[in-house]
């Protein structure tokens, strides 16, 4: 992991706020093609001198750490940022927050992209897909394009979640 990106939402409210952003700070010298030429690096703004110049990546995750401690988190895709992640090493993150609602699996039910694997009547529609087809208007900014980097995606899924909580078709 190599982006990280936080908002607060208020369900109630309906507001978004971003709470934390980071690029995890990492020798690239030492990495090997591999990790160079990772998907982040080919498909969006991020480059490894980003990741050169950024913190240290145990001071973001002990800022992580700090942030999510004993709070409500969810995620677009929570197998992928959670069981990939945030549950594993160097993280340790998993009983330190409460686990909410994965808001991908919401908008599955929503969008309801047919789906021919894993005997699944629908498909895990991608978030800039679910973003555009049940949020009105634009309230991440993200003008048309998913940028791909934490805190855009972080809004564009909180927006998501209010317009789903809204319609009754997501719940915490």
């Amino acid at each position: 992991m190599v982006d990280v990106g936080i908002t607060k939402v208020s369900l109630s409210k309906g507001t978004v706020e971003d709470v934390y952003s980071s690029v995890l700070g990492y020798d690239v010298d030492q990495w090997d093609d591999y990790h160079r030429k990772a998907w982040i690096f080919e498909n969006t703004d991020m480059t490894l001198e980003m990741v050169a110049e950024a913190p240290p990546a145990m001071k973001v995750i002990d800022d992580v750490r700090r942030i999510l401690r004993a709070k409500r988190v969810t995620a677009y895709n929570i197998a992928y940022d959670m069981d990939k992640f945030l549950y594993r090493e160097p993280w340790n993150l998993k009983g330190t927050f409460n686990v909410c609602s994965d808001i991908m699996v919401a908008a599955t039910d929503v969008c309801k992209l047919p789906s021919q694997y894993y005997g699944r009547k629908y498909r895990f529609p991608k978030l800039d897909y679910a973003y555009k087809t049940i949020v009105e208007g634009d309230p991440a900014g993200i003008n048309g394009i998913q940028d791909h980097r934490a805190l855009s995606d972080a809004r564009m899924a909180s927006h998501l979640m209010i317009q789903m909580f809204r319609d009754k078709t997501y719940s915490p």
